[in-house]
């Protein structure tokens, strides 16, 4: 089940729409492929960079394919659990661990689904192999590194591509920027984060949320 599915066709909701799903930026796509140890080398970089974020929160914006973008607040504490606090206070989505679950506050309604149907496992699910699944594309920038992780064998789990840039400050020296998604409707969007904080205290609640549906209540 993905969001798509889901949402009313209002403009915020169609923006919405998108939110989890990632796809290769067209800039990003050239035709030549990095060498096989290159890749390697640098998976393993990503690989150690993801694992090296205990915590971490950071603005986000994310823009769906028909330009629309919604802005909001992401707190991330591994294993899995993440935080999307839009703007404005009407939508959340949260992930305990297992599941992401979307609460829309505007309209009431609430909808769960696994993470590892999602575009977001490779970033949030622990037994998503980053590097098995993975793929270096080439940037033209040696301290920008473009990751494309889908699994061939279950497209309906879509495609993430995670952008990173060369940061001595980050955890495994690679600073999480940005990330396209693809889902298995082909819903493109593009989540871009700013102001990164890691190692910063988060408590276990800031995962939970108020069901819409029973109160009507924000978080």
């Amino acid at each position: 089940m993905t969001i798509l599915h889901t949402l009313t066709k209002s403009p915020l909701r169609a923006a919405m729409s998108g939110a989890l799903a990632l796809a290769v930026p067209a800039t990003l796509a050239l035709p030549l492929a990095p060498a096989a140890a290159q890749q390697g080398d640098t998976l393993d970089q990503v690989v150690g960079a993801l694992r090296g974020i205990s915590t971490m929160r950071a603005n986000f914006s994310q823009t769906d394919r028909k330009g629309q973008t919604l802005t909001g607040k992401l707190t991330l504490k591994n294993p899995g659990r993440i935080r999307f606090e839009y703007q404005g206070g009407d939508m959340l989505i949260v992930s305990n661990g297992s599941r992401l679950t979307f609460a829309d506050y505007q309209v009431n309604q609430l909808q769960s689904w696994p993470i590892s149907n999602s575009p977001l496992g490779a970033l949030l699910d622990p037994k998503r192999d980053v590097k098995r699944y993975g793929r270096l594309l080439p940037t033209g920038n040696p301290n920008v590194l473009s990751i494309e992780v889908k699994d061939p064998k279950k497209p309906e789990y879509g495609t993430i591509t995670l952008v990173f840039v060369r940061d001595a400050g980050a955890p495994g020296g690679l600073e999480l920027t940005s990330w396209v998604a693809l889902d298995a409707q082909n819903t493109r969007t593009t989540v871009r984060l700013s102001d990164q904080q890691y190692g910063v205290a988060v408590a276990d609640s800031a995962f939970r949320y108020i069901d819409p549906r029973n109160t009507g209540r924000r978080p």
